[in-house]
């Protein structure tokens, strides 16, 4: 049998990580548990970049993004500016289950969850709904969307995201993403969690990985995909994140923000190995996962390995 892990960045909540690796610990295999944990995280109103109470775009409206990943099967579900819907990692789930599809945005998304008896909600909150009301009088109604987009990147409130990965007792991992994206962003924008290669990709014969922060740098260089693919040829853990991380940096740049969740020029890697080892890797210091194996009763923050451009 092999050893139940979670990893997660830093912003889960433990409760949610201890009941996912109860449930490990009862015999759940790795993909119930990666939803669970990421329902649980988009359900909670104080993480404003995930589900309900998740920042809106530049018209109010909350467009959420998720994807999961088998690693044993490679089977692949996302979702893409889906609205309305509580649970966009459960109806992600569902694209991978009951489609030949692998990604569904918009209309064509949300028509799925109303097929599928999906839980409608209004995924706005009262204080998402305030923040926008205050970023929209700060940055003024004049010019385009495209212009007041740029003046609304410089409020930040950031783009943080949900990354889960779980390794069962069988072996099996999956990665789960789920987000609302960059607060006040374009309408329709996506960025790379729910695109495969980019902010997630789980394969259990060799690792997986899931990325968050700036969504387009993720894109840009295929991240996820490129730290499992480092992992399938040889490289070892601390080197392959090392790696794409540095990359992440040299197109970022390193940020000094007090506070990175209201920037939008850091980016994250998560990484766990086939074997169940995990690091973190980020473009500034002071970002954290968490980390919790069968053994542990609850969860261990650390601190992920600062990685500069050079």
């Amino acid at each position: 049998m092999a050893e139940p892990v979670i990893l997660a960045n830093g912003e889960v909540k433990d409760g949610f990580i201890v009941e996912g690796m109860q449930a490990l610990r009862s015999g759940a295999r790795a993909c119930d548990v990666a939803e669970q944990i990421a329902r649980a995280v988009e359900d909670d109103p104080e993480e404003h970049t995930v589900g309900y109470g998740g920042f809106p775009n530049l018209l109010g409206e909350v467009e959420l993004d998720a994807s999961i990943m088998d690693g044993d099967t490679l089977h692949v579900g996302a979702v893409a500016g889906l609205k309305g819907f509580r649970h966009p990692i459960s109806v992600a789930r569902q694209v991978m289950v009951r489609l030949p599809h692998v990604l569904l945005v918009g209309e064509g998304a949300a028509r799925f969850a109303e097929e599928i008896g999906a839980e409608r909600r209004d995924m706005l909150s009262p204080e998402a709904a305030a923040a926008w009301r205050a970023c929209m009088a700060q940055i003024g109604t004049a010019g385009s969307l495209s212009e007041r987009v740029w003046r609304a990147r410089q409020v930040g409130y950031g783009h943080d995201t949900m990354n889960v990965i779980v390794r069962d007792a069988h072996g099996s991992l999956c990665a789960a993403v789920t987000t609302s994206g960059v607060a006040w962003k374009y309408p329709g924008r996506v960025g790379d969690s729910p695109l495969i290669g980019a902010g997630n990709y789980c394969d259990s014969r060799y690792g997986a990985a899931a990325c968050m922060g700036l969504g387009e740098a993720a894109i840009r260089l295929a991240a996820a995909a490129q730290v499992v693919t480092l992992l399938r040829v040889g490289w070892p853990l601390d080197a392959a994140g090392r790696e794409v991380a540095r990359q992440l940096a040299q197109l970022l740049g390193v940020s000094a923000a007090e506070d990175p969740m209201r920037q939008v020029d850091w980016a994250r890697v998560l990484v766990m190995d086939a074997d169940g080892a995990v690091g973190g890797f980020a473009t500034r210091p002071g970002l954290h996962y968490k980390v919790q194996r069968a053994q542990d009763p609850i969860p261990y923050l650390r601190e992920a390995c600062f990685v500069d451009p050079s």
